[in-house]
C-alpha cells in the first residue's frame, strides 16, 4: 500500500490509525458507509488526542433556526405532543408550503398536496414504493448519479429493481439520448436526482431541467427531484420570496414531479426530522386501477398519504411541523433570508478548494455544462497516482476523513466527497499543513 511508504512520517500515528482500521472489521475502507467511516474516525479521536478534519459526514455545521426553535417550544407548551397530527399535515404548514413552492419555485401546488414526511429520507422511501405500485408494466427507478448512497439502500431493503448512471459524460444535449435510451424500454416509473447534486455538487441548468421534463412527459415517467440543498447553489441570489430568479426545478416543464423539501441543510433543522413531499396537482389526482391491488383507493395521493405514509409512520411528529411552518412562513414574508445564514458553507468551500488544488488535488466533477461548479455543501476531490480507495485510507494517516465517490453511484474511481459542514474555519491553517505533508511525500 502506498501508505506504508511514508508510514514514518504522517501527522497521526500510524501504528494507532492502523489499528484501528484492522479493529474496525472494515473489509473494504472505500465501501465502507458514512456511519461506519463516522465510527472509525471517533475511535482514532478518542485515542490520539487529535481532531480530524472531518469531511466524511453530510450534516449541518451551523446553529438550526431559532424562528423553528420558538415555535416548536411554542407548540409543545400548547399540549401537541399529547395529540396525533393528522397524517396529511397540520393545516398552517400545508398552507406554508404551498406559499412557498410559488414564491420561491414559481409553480403552483395545491395545499392538499403539501405532505409533511419524516425527513426528505422517507419521503424518498414512500414515494419509491408508492410508484412502484402505479403500474404493472413499469417496475423500476432510474438513479441520475452520483447520489445519495441510502437512496440505493431504500431500492435494496424493499426489494425494488433500479438502474443508474453517472451523469458526468452526459451533461446538456446529452442527456436526452441518455435518458431517452432507458425511458424507451418501458420499464421505468421513476427518477431521482438531487440539485445541487449531493455528493458532487454539479447543478442542472434549464437547459437539462428542460429536456428531462419533456422527457417525463413523453414517456409518463415521474421525476423525484430532491432539494435538499435548496437555493444553495450560491452563484445565483434565491432568496427573496416572489422574485426572480427562482430555485431552479423540473417543475416548470413537466406535470409528473414529486419533490422532496427538507429542513435539514437550508434551515439547519436535520436533528427533528420534518421534511415535505410535494407532489404535483396531475401526479396526485391520477388514477390508477393497479394501486387496488396494495390500498384502498386508485388515486395516487391518497394512497401515498393513507396507505404508504400512514403505514411508515401514522404521521410526522406534531410540534416539528409547526416549527417547519414558522420557517416557511417567515421566509415567505420576507422576514428570514435563510440562503443567507447558509451562504458560509459556500465560502469555506471555495477556501477548502483552493488548499487541495494548491497541493496537488484536483476537482472531478468541476463544471455544469462548461461553466465552473459552484461552491457549496460538496465537492469532490482526487489525486494522481491514487484510486479512491487508497486515496482515503491514505488521508486517514493524514487526519483527513472523506468517502469514496464509488458508493454514492459514481463512476469516477479515483475522487472522493467531501463535506465542508464540519470543518471550522480555525482548522484551517492544520488541514493546509497536512495537504502540504501529504504533497510532500506523494509528489506529482
Amino acid at each position: 500500500m502506498k501508505y506504508e511508504e511514508t508510514m514514518k512520517d504522517t501527522p497521526m500515528k500510524f501504528e494507532i490509525v492502523s489499528r484501528h482500521i484492522q479493529e474496525s472489521k472494515i473489509r473494504n475502507i472505500g465501501t465502507a458507509s458514512i456511519r461506519e467511516i463516522k465510527r472509525l474516525i471517533n475511535g482514532i479521536e478518542k485515542e490520539t488526542g487529535e481532531k480530524f478534519v472531518r469531511m466524511e459526514m453530510g450534516v449541518p455545521g451551523l446553529p438550526p433556526s431559532e424562528i423553528g426553535v420558538q415555535a416548536e417550544i411554542e407548540a409543545l407548551k400548547r399540549g401537541v405532543a399529547a395529540i396525533y397530527p393528522d397524517i396529511e399535515g397540520t393545516p398552517i404548514l400545508k398552507a406554508e408550503a404551498s406559499r412557498f413552492a410559488k414564491l420561491f419555485l414559481d409553480i403552483d401546488v395545491d395545499e392538499a398536496n403539501c405532505v409533511p414526511t419524516v425527513g426528505s429520507m422517507q419521503g424518498g422511501f414512500a414515494a419509491f414504493l408508492t410508484l412502484s405500485k402505479l403500474s404493472k408494466e413499469r417496475d423500476t427507478t432510474l438513479f441520475i448519479d452520483p447520489g445519495f448512497p441510502v437512496h440505493h439502500q431504500q431500492q435494496i431493503v424493499l426489494g425494488l429493481k433500479y438502474q443508474s448512471f453517472d451523469v458526468y459524460d452526459f451533461r446538456g444535449e446529452k442527456l436526452r439520448e441518455k435518458l431517452e435510451s432507458y425511458f424507451s424500454t418501458g420499464k421505468i416509473h421513476s427518477v431521482l436526482y438531487s440539485n445541487p447534486n449531493n455528493p458532487s455538487w454539479i447543478c442542472f441548468t434549464d437547459h437539462e431541467l428542460r429536456i428531462i421534463g419533456e422527457l417525463a412527459t413523453k414517456y409518463n415517467v415521474v421525476i423525484i427531484e430532491d432539494l435538499a440543498y435548496f437555493g444553495m447553489d450560491f452563484r445565483k441570489d434565491y432568496g427573496h420570496p416572489g422574485q426572480a430568479p427562482y430555485q431552479p426545478t423540473v417543475a416548470k416543464y413537466t406535470e409528473n414531479y414529486i419533490l422532496l423539501i427538507s429542513s435539514s441543510k437550508a434551515f439547519s433543522y436535520a436533528g427533528q426530522r420534518i421534511g415535505l413531499m410535494l407532489v404535483s396537482n396531475h401526479l396526485f389526482n391520477q388514477v390508477s386501477e393497479n394501486l387496488l391491488w396494495s390500498y384502498s383507493s386508485n388515486i395516487f395521493g391518497r394512497a401515498l398519504i393513507y396507505g404508504t405514509l400512514y403505514a411508515l409512520s401514522a404521521g410526522t411528529a406534531h410540534s416539528t411541523q409547526y416549527a417547519m411552518a414558522a420557517m416557511l412562513k417567515a421566509a415567505n414574508d420576507g422576514t428570514f433570508n435563510f440562503r443567507e445564514v447558509v451562504k458560509e458553507y459556500g465560502e469555506k468551500a471555495r477556501i477548502m478548494k483552493k488548499l487541495f488544488i494548491d497541493h496537488g488535488f484536483k476537482i472531478v466533477y468541476d463544471k455544469d455544462e462548461g461553466n465552473p461548479i459552484a461552491d457549496g455543501f460538496y465537492f469532490t476531490v482526487s489525486y494522481p497516482g491514487f484510486t479512491s480507495d487508497e486515496l482515503l485510507l491514505e488521508l486517514l494517516y493524514y487526519g483527513i476523513s472523506a468517502i469514496s465517490l464509488s458508493i454514492c453511484g459514481s463512476e469516477r474511481l479515483e475522487g472522493l466527497r467531501a463535506c465542508v459542514s464540519l470543518v471550522q474555519r480555525a482548522q484551517f491553517p492544520a488541514l493546509e499543513e497536512r495537504l502540504k505533508k501529504f504533497h510532500e511525500n506523494h509528489p506529482v
